[in-house]
């Protein structure tokens, strides 16, 4: 057995892999990297991170979004969320983004991992899954960068609030508003319908 050979027997397909961790079963591990990317092996998805794609009956699976971003973090504690999430809040937004916004405490900056573009942001808190009420305080934090008209889907926001859960709502806007989210949904939650309706 080769030791290019003995390198391929410790992979699983379907799993992505940091250089470090293939390492482990190379002492040459560029040279063998660089030979398995040739021979198609691997898929090379970013600097130091590479893929063992799965095949189907449709071809070769791209990784999947959680793994790999999971092995570029070197982290279990992130969320990863996309502006388009917001779409199925009912509150007039409809574009669609070819990017995927990644919450966690290490990396801040886009990169693209695997033709993927990734905006990673550290922030101190963020939930363990999207919720209803975290995309909708979310959605105000980021409400200047939306390429929809700003005011108009405020307006269905504010009639959105009237809607959700109080309790958790405010639970999000307190643990992961910015300045801007709580001040315009906290007084919301504290009037009465007919007080705050458009």
């Amino acid at each position: 057995m080769t030791k290019v050979e003995y390198l391929k027997k410790h992979l699983k397909s379907g799993k992505v892999y940091r250089r470090s961790d293939l390492a482990l079963w190379s002492k040459s591990v560029d040279r063998h990297l660089e030979a398995l990317v040739e021979d198609g092996t691997l898929q090379k998805l970013s600097q130091g991170l590479y893929y063992l794609p799965e095949e189907t009956a449709f071809g070769k699976t791209p990784p999947e979004e959680q793994a790999l971003v999971r092995s570029f973090l070197k982290d279990e504690r992130f969320l990863l969320t996309s502006f388009n999430d917001y779409n199925g809040l009912g509150v007039g937004t409809t574009q669609l983004y070819n990017q995927r916004i990644v919450y966690n405490h290490k990396r801040h900056g886009e990169f693209i991992l695997g033709n993927k573009k990734f905006s990673f942001r550290v922030k101190p808190h963020f939930p363990k899954k999207v919720t209803p009420e975290f995309l909708l305080v979310d959605m105000v934090n980021n409400l200047e960068t939306l390429a929809e008209d700003h005011e108009e889907v405020l307006k269905n926001i504010i009639s959105k609030v009237g809607t959700m859960d109080t309790p958790k709502l405010k639970y999000a806007v307190l643990e992961y508003g910015n300045a801007k989210a709580k001040r315009i949904l906290l007084p919301l939650m504290e009037a009465e319908p007919q007080q705050y309706a458009f």
